[in-house]
């Protein structure tokens, strides 16, 4: 009898610590829950849905940068919340984007006129968001269209003159 509760104790000391080093986060990842409230002018529906984004790198912002968010979710009102599952980056980064067209699927950059925005603690800089290990983090922020998408600068071109017999 002794024997068998020394095996007992045994075993929970050997294998708990390897259940219970095996959490949510290290089985899948952490949660994230952004919840938004876009107060713009447009509508939001099925169609006109607002993006949001997580990347794993705040240089997303940094002009030409050459990022893709990792993970997307689409939002089908003007408030409301997204749910990241078994997100292993840590910390990420949040964006968001309204599509005013209806035709934009999130696997590009947002159509000129999108309403853009970013979780942030300081104007245009996007803030780490630091999730904590097999839990639920919970962030949320406003879009309004304060800072749309603009079309890109025309390309200059120097003009082409051209002389006949010294008349320019």
């Amino acid at each position: 009898m002794h024997r068998h509760r020394i095996t007992a104790v045994a075993f929970v000391f050997l294998f708990l610590p390897l259940l219970s080093a095996q959490t949510p986060a290290a089985a899948g990842g952490s949660a994230l829950q952004v919840h938004l409230d876009y107060t713009g002018s447009g509508t939001v529906d099925r169609n006109h849905v607002i993006l949001v984004a997580l990347w794993d790198s705040p240089d997303f912002v940094k002009p030409n940068a050459d990022t893709k968010p990792f993970a997307v979710q689409r939002l089908t009102s003007k408030s409301g919340s997204v749910k990241f599952e078994h997100v292993t980056q840590n910390p990420v980064y949040v964006s968001c984007a309204y599509d005013p067209t209806g035709n934009w699927k999130g696997d590009s950059p947002p159509p000129d006129g999108s309403s853009l925005g970013l979780y942030s603690t300081q104007p245009g800089e996007p803030a780490a968001v630091n999730l904590k290990p097999g839990k639920a983090t919970k962030v949320s922020f406003k879009l309004d269209d304060s800072f749309k998408k603009t079309p890109p600068p025309p390309q200059y071109r120097p003009a082409l003159v051209v002389c006949f017999h010294g008349l320019c």
